[in-house]
């Protein structure tokens, strides 16, 4: 089969398409024919090989695991001998978070991981993306940030897959919600269902004088300190973007006042609760209260293209790859 595959860290030139041996699933596994993949921020992050921690699961020196990528959609081309819950033909999505290895046509996936049939009202190319979004932001609002109807939450970068998943996602839920982005991107916020759109270029959300019980910062530009002022008195920062910044605002909140600082990494939860987080995910999507928002597509071979618009820090919604044209 055809497969991006990286040996070190770097530059998008870091990629290489090669030829490989298509992969066996184990008996409680499924072999699925990929059409599409997700390329995401994380993605390129870990690209880099920065932050450095990062290589503690990464490796050290150059990638453990060749092939790269999390998010996929597709169809079973064969299940394993233990397998009871799929079948030949399927059309399943998912995220392989633990083995990555969806840069590729085919990927194998345990029967109980992160996966599950793909709706009938949602395509390959939408539902590629909406794991790494819709997973992580039902984490921050719903676990972290214990959102509730009618309260006011704010996401900035709303624009992105996060933010675009976290819009719908936060409607769906009955919040009242506001988007913060570029004008070039407001219709569609006011699209996916926004109450209040700001223009990050002309307004700064933190002096409006409005105050929000959840603020989202799906993009970690805004510290906790900076929001502060525009939380309500038991409000709530939320990012899943670590840095010293949010790590101190955390420590000083867990012992101070009465607004807090949160983080999570989405990627480190139990298979379990990652797996409840997708049913809830599944439901809000067969409601048809969540659709994927597709910036760019690119074919397989163009992977370095798709992570070069990435790092240029621009993109609405989701980038996707294409194993089958």
């Amino acid at each position: 089969m055809k497969a991006i595959i990286t040996t070190a860290y770097g530059s998008p030139e870091v990629f290489k398409v090669d030829n490989v041996a298509k992969p066996l699933p184990k008996p409680n596994e499924i072999l699925i024919k990929i059409h599409a993949s997700s390329v995401t921020k994380a993605d390129t992050m870990m690209r880099t090989g920065k932050p450095y921690i990062g290589r503690l699961m990464l490796g050290l020196r150059k990638p453990k695991n060749p092939i790269w990528g999390t998010g996929f959609a597709g169809v079973i081309e064969s299940v394993g001998t233990e397998v009871t819950q799929f079948k030949t033909g399927d059309n399943v999505f998912g995220e392989n978070i633990e083995t990555m290895g969806t840069y590729a046509e085919y990927v194998t996936v345990p029967e109980d991981g992160i996966v599950t049939h793909l709706p009938e009202n949602m395509s390959y190319d939408e539902a590629a993306g909406m794991c790494d979004g819709g997973i992580t932001s039902l984490n921050f609002l719903l676990n972290l940030g214990k959102m509730k109807p009618g309260q006011k939450v704010l996401i900035n970068g709303a624009s992105g897959s996060l933010g675009t998943a976290a819009v719908q996602i936060a409607k769906h839920f009955g919040a009242i919600v506001t988007g913060v982005c570029s004008s070039k991107n407001s219709e569609l916020e006011w699209e996916l269902g926004c109450d209040e759109v700001i223009d990050y270029t002309k307004y700064d959300f933190t002096t409006n004088k409005n105050s929000y019980d959840l603020i989202y910062d799906t993009v970690g530009v805004r510290s906790f300190r900076e929001c502060c002022g525009a939380l309500t008195e038991n409000g709530k920062y939320i990012s899943p973007v670590l840095g010293m910044r949010l790590l101190g605002a955390m420590m000083m909140t867990s012992i101070f006042g009465k607004k807090k600082a949160k983080f999570s990494a989405t990627g480190t939860l139990s298979t379990k609760e990652t797996k409840r987080l997708l049913g809830i995910l599944l439901e809000i999507i067969e409601a048809g209260n969540l659709k994927g928002v597709i910036d760019r597509s690119y074919p397989l071979e163009q992977i370095a293209e798709a992570h070069l618009y990435i790092d240029k820090g621009h993109k609405k919604g989701n980038v996707v790859l294409k194993a089958i044209a």
